[in-house]
């Protein structure tokens, strides 16, 4: 039985102390006693030109460039709502940011950090909500400060700098210095409209893996994010896994503090990650879309494959633009051919066994000194990788062969199920073009 808690850093860190109001006699630029946050407290400190020491981890990945293209400000105005309040570089297009980096509902909690995608843009916001004595403002102060950059992976280096700024902004608003002096710093070129950038290549055809594909693939997160992922969905990662393999809309609802759940839809990522070469060029890329809201929905209903989070209910009602809809731990789906996929069978069961192995075996080397380079990260990634990179070289091999058959001792060497993962096969093979015969027969029906 999957565990209904969700008692780990990911949420010590979303429902911490609120920000607290500032004191009367406050001088310009001090910091606050507010609550301590991801990388660090939430002082009102400049740009210091780096992020929190503990961001990167003990394996700091390879300096990527910097390409910050948007800095903003966006608050919540009680008569109009929503609003970009500024932004640098002036014209440039922000339109429904104001909507991506402060989360629907997000009113009732007191803190919250958000991924988004904007157009070919990915970014990154902290939001902050502030009780005010001001009845023009209702009584409480919100307001999101985020960044935006061609490359999704590198914005968790300014999370401490977002946290520090969005407090600066609650307690002097329209004090913006410190963001322009960032900006002038970092800024950097959007991306051709009819080009993708280098920072953007899908990650399926990264060459190499561990340490060498982190610029790519490492988002800095809470100790445990990959644990608690694992704890929370426990055996339904597997369910999780096929689909994200077979490239479906995967749609995570949750209430808000919604950073929390963009971790979720990194992690559901990092599942499907094969790194055999020239595998499935026309196969959509697998990329976090991050956040969505109504605001989405015209742009969802042209993509083929995405995984997303959302704060909004309606969309469980939109059928039409999702294949899988995840609400806490229960995976469902309403096309009628994915309904076996949501079975566990008895190779799923064997892999989270195999999982939990490795990851106790893991945490037993580093308590007794003799690892002390690895990271439960690591393993996680390595362990789909691999399982991903065994089932598509025996696909390739047997679709090499003279006579293309897939039998059932292939399924077993792939590490499935021939009968439970029969339309997972099916499906696979459809999806990624390999031309191979399936003969792996149905059980007879008594």
């Amino acid at each position: 039985m999957v565990e209904r808690s969700d008692e780990a850093p990911l949420l010590f860190w979303a429902e911490g102390p609120a920000v607290s109001a500032p004191p009367p006699a406050a001088e310009p630029g001090s910091s606050s006693s507010g609550g301590r946050r991801l990388g660090g407290g939430w002082s009102a400190a400049p740009w210091d030109g780096e992020g929190p020491a503990e961001a990167a981890g003990p394996q700091r990945a390879e300096a990527e460039e910097d390409q910050i293209v948007a800095v903003f400000v966006v608050t919540f105005d009680p008569r109009t709502g929503n609003m970009v309040e500024w932004c640098l570089p002036q014209d440039i297009d922000l339109e429904g940011v104001e909507f991506k980096s402060m989360a629907s509902g997000s009113h009732k909690i007191q803190s919250d950090f958000i991924y988004f995608r904007k157009g070919l843009c990915f970014g990154l916001a902290c939001f902050a909500n502030m009780p005010v004595e001001s009845e023009l403002e209702r009584g409480a102060r919100m307001k999101s400060v985020g960044i935006l950059s061609p490359s999704y992976t590198l914005l968790y280096r300014y999370m401490h700098f977002l946290e520090n700024q969005v407090r600066h902004q609650l307690e002097m608003p329209g004090h913006y210095s410190h963001l322009e002096a960032f900006y002038d710093d970092k800024k950097g070129v959007l991306p051709d409209s009819k080009g993708t950038p280098s920072s953007q290549q899908p990650v399926h055809w990264l060459p190499s893996i561990h340490r060498y594909m982190y610029p790519e693939m490492k988002i800095t997160h809470p100790a445990g994010c990959m644990s608690q992922f694992i704890k929370f969905f426990g055996e339904q990662i597997l369910v999780l896994w096929k689909f994200a393999l077979l490239r479906k809309r995967i749609l995570i609802f949750s209430p808000p503090p919604v950073g929390v759940v963009c971790y979720r839809v990194y992690c559901c990522c990092c599942l499907a990650n094969v790194s055999l070469p020239g595998l499935g060029g026309t196969v959509p890329e697998s990329k976090p879309f991050f956040y969505v809201n109504v605001a989405d929905i015209e742009m969802l209903e042209t993509e083929v494959s995405y995984v997303a989070c959302t704060t909004e209910k309606i969309f469980e009602q939109k059928r039409d633009l999702y294949d899988v809809y995840v609400d806490n731990q229960n995976v469902k789906t309403h096309h009628e051919h994915l309904q076996p996929l949501l079975k566990i069978n008895n190779a799923d069961k064997e892999k989270y066994r195999r999982l939990n192995d490795q990851r106790q075996m893991l945490m037993y080397s580093q308590e007794v000194g003799e690892d002390c380079s690895s990271c439960e990260e690591d393993l996680f990634i390595l362990f789909f990788m691999e399982q991903n990179n065994r089932i598509f070289q025996t696909l390739m091999e047997v679709s090499a062969s003279q006579d293309k058959t897939l039998t059932a001792e292939h399924a077993r060497g792939m590490g499935l199920d021939p009968q439970g993962d029969r339309s997972f096969l099916m499906d696979l093979l459809e999806v990624y073009g390999i031309d191979v015969m399936l003969v792996i027969d149905n059980p007879c029906c008594t």
